[in-house]
């Protein structure tokens, strides 16, 4: 069944579906999550920004606050996906405040491009935690509930399993917790496929104007060079509005799935139309 306080579904809309991700404070989740309040949805946020960070745009609460001025109910959960209580305080508030869940969304992810030798011990279990860890624990905790949606989905934002050398040797820490997350999304996709429990993983066919981008990879000029989270939301949402049985086990990439969907001119979703885009990381093209 769909959450108990969701109105009458319509196809192609998230209107009273609830959707549990881990992150969103700001970037690429928030755009989800704002693409999904358009519709109507719910929305449940575990994120850990509860106070404002300069380095970093946005809390929990503005967070909060912009879901709800697009149209969507809300409920924050100020917690690390690190922790098994936070997780469980989440996912159960979820089945209180909105009656079940029918989305997980895993886009919390830490991002250290240190090669093996100046990776502390520290910063690589942080990775692993947050990435392929919370993946794997927020996932589990919420599916005894998708196991009674009507159109269960999990989604995590994850590349492509390349294998290339140039992948595989510049920041291996790193790519091992990225990988981990997208087994952990196929490997979902195999044990539930006959439940009906879709489960997918979402990557950006270029770099993506977020904070990782303008303060961590490349600054302005990569900035110019990418293109803004809304594409990365409005393949999302796609994914999401498709029934389950029908979309799953799969890498997507956003470009390539809207570009199935009918769209055809993406000049909209660059941050500056004149520039040259930037490709993400694992993709080869």
């Amino acid at each position: 069944m769909a959450s108990e306080a969701s109105p009458t579904q319509h196809p192609g809309s998230l209107a009273g579906r609830t959707l549990l991700m881990s992150g969103g404070s700001r970037g690429i989740g928030l755009a989800i999550a704002l693409r999904a309040a358009r519709d109507g949805a719910n929305v449940v946020l575990i994120a850990k920004t509860d106070k404002p960070n300069p380095r970093l745009e946005g809390t929990i609460h503005t967070a909060a606050a912009a879901i709800e001025a697009a149209g969507g109910r809300v409920l924050p959960i100020v917690g690390d996906v690190r922790s098994d209580e936070a997780i469980s305080r989440a996912v159960e508030g979820a089945v209180t405040a909105f009656g079940g869940i029918d989305m997980v969304l895993n886009n919390a992810s830490v991002l250290t491009l240190a090669g093996t030798l100046e990776l502390t011990p520290k910063r690589y279990d942080l990775m692993q935690d947050v990435n392929t860890r919370g993946t794997y624990l927020l996932t589990r905790a919420a599916l005894p509930h998708l196991l009674h949606a009507d159109n269960p989905h999990i989604l995590t934002l994850s590349p492509p399993l390349n294998l290339d050398p140039k992948w595989l040797g510049s920041h291996p820490a790193y790519t091992l917790s990225k990988y981990g997350m997208t087994l952990c999304a196929l490997s979902f996709a195999a044990e539930f496929a006959e439940a009906g429990v879709a489960s997918n993983a979402l990557w950006p066919r270029t770099t993506i104007a977020t904070a990782a981008v303008a303060n961590i990879l490349g600054g302005p000029d990569m900035e110019r060079r990418s293109r803004r989270p809304e594409i990365v939301a409005d393949a999302a949402h796609a994914i999401l509005t498709t029934p389950s049985r029908e979309l799953t086990g799969q890498v997507i990439i956003d470009e390539d799935l809207l570009r199935s969907r009918g769209t055809t001119d993406f000049s909209p979703y660059a941050v500056e139309a004149s520039a040259e885009l930037m490709p993400d990381f694992y993709l080869d093209r």
